[in-house]
């Protein structure tokens, strides 16, 4: 097996996983190189949020392996080095009593622990990660009283508080209105552009994803295409991937206007 790359994020090598005698992912390879926006996508069942948790650490693979920033997962510690953002599930508990300063914080707690204090320079990463994503202007106000756009920034905060070199965001867009999925969308594009951080976004959210990412990859329980955006548009055989009809607007890929 070849040695990692430098400039790789993440290497998933041939990984297997079933439930019971259910094949979810089969013999899955993809390398996401540092600084990449990789969109994920595949059809309901593909096997993406399980491809999530082998990343988090959560699942084991049965067969192949996978490493991030060049180490074995299974010896990998650096865990701040990941962010997380899950859907901002509806499961959200609107009346959960934290004001968006302390649900920011928490994302400290896998750095400082749960019960250590926060210091001076805590609390000034806090007000940072809050500023990032535009939400200064509600940092006293709880989490509960904030539309589901909003909410979602606050839970990107709270994963850019450990200061990750890699987001994974698992459906980020679900529940949340038109307006503000665009500017989530421009809020992602500064974090992989000014900041230089790696993102894997998992989406069914074709028409938006593919205006913003680098790289598509689409899964279905086996990897079906990794490339670069511009190819996945030209694409001829994604509805039978999917098992239906797709259709693709041509986006402008400068970036720069929508």
């Amino acid at each position: 097996m070849s040695s990692p790359k430098q400039d790789e994020a993440v290497v998933i090598n041939g990984v297997s996983f079933q439930y019971g005698n259910q094949t979810v992912l089969e013999d899955v390879s993809l390398h996401i190189n540092k600084g990449s926006f990789l969109g994920l996508v595949g059809p309901n069942g593909s096997g993406k949020s399980t491809l999530v948790k082998l990343l988090l650490g959560l699942l084991q693979p049965q067969s192949g392996e996978i490493r991030l920033f060049g180490q074995r997962i299974s010896k990998f510690h650096q865990w701040e080095k990941i962010g997380f953002v899950s859907q901002k599930a509806n499961s959200f508990n609107s009346g959960f009593p934290a004001t968006v300063f302390e649900v920011v914080s928490m994302g400290l707690y896998g750095k400082i622990g749960l019960f250590r204090f926060l210091t001076r320079r805590h609390k000034q990463i806090i007000r940072e990660a809050i500023a990032q994503v535009g939400m200064t202007d509600f940092t006293h106000k709880n989490i509960g009283e904030l539309s589901g756009g909003q909410q979602q920034r606050v839970f990107i905060a709270r994963a850019l508080v450990s200061e990750p070199e890699l987001l994974i965001l698992d459906e980020p867009t679900v529940g949340v209105d038109v307006t503000s999925v665009k500017q989530f969308y421009d809020l992602l594009d500064k974090l992989n552009k000014d900041k230089g951080i790696t993102l894997v976004l998992v989406t069914h959210d074709i028409g938006a994803m593919t205006d913003h990412v680098t790289d598509v990859a689409c899964l279905n329980k086996t990897l079906h295409f990794h490339g670069n955006t511009a190819d996945f548009e030209a694409n001829q055989d994604l509805s039978s991937f999917y098992g239906h009809d797709v259709h693709l607007l041509t986006h402008n890929h400068s970036h720069g206007g929508h």
